[in-house]
């Protein structure tokens, strides 16, 4: 994790309202970053860069966050409020360059496959919802749900 990655994260940070939308939109501006680094042929030390995203996460939100944590609140109904706001897409865009916006779909239908994978519970709900109702790039993908 470089340091523009953290000063992007941080600027879309101190957009929220309030010290709870504030760690949200922290949470999920992180979390993004993580996903799409995923998207690579290269080798991934998970290990390594776990240990800088929690070290991360521990100077800039304390202790009781991590990055699995994290991962997990982007499975969940809870990131809808987040991802549905003008306001965070906006920011998003502006502070988080390196991460399009049309690709957030796509990166939580990748995070919440995994914790399908992991649980073995349902993953229907509000995030599928959601990602559902995105329009997709190629018009004729198949719908995630079926995928998952």
């Amino acid at each position: 994790m470089d340091s523009i990655v953290k000063q992007n994260v941080l600027a879309l940070t101190r957009c929220g309202h309030g010290a709870a939308e504030a760690t949200d939109w922290f949470r999920v501006g992180l979390g993004l970053y993580y996903l799409s680094g995923l998207m690579t042929d290269e080798t991934i030390d998970f290990k390594r860069i776990d240990k800088d995203f929690n070290r991360f996460i521990y100077q800039s939100i304390g202790k009781g966050h991590s990055i699995t944590s994290v991962l997990q609140f982007m499975s969940g109904e809870k990131v809808v409020p987040v991802v549905d706001s003008p306001r965070f897409m906006a920011a998003f865009a502006e502070h988080c360059p390196h991460v399009p916006v049309n690709t957030i779909p796509f990166l939580l239908s990748l995070n919440l496959g995994v914790a399908k994978n992991i649980s073995k519970v349902d993953i229907g709900g509000p995030l599928l919802d959601w990602i559902e109702r995105q329009p997709t790039p190629e018009g004729d993908a198949p719908k995630v749900r079926d995928v998952l």
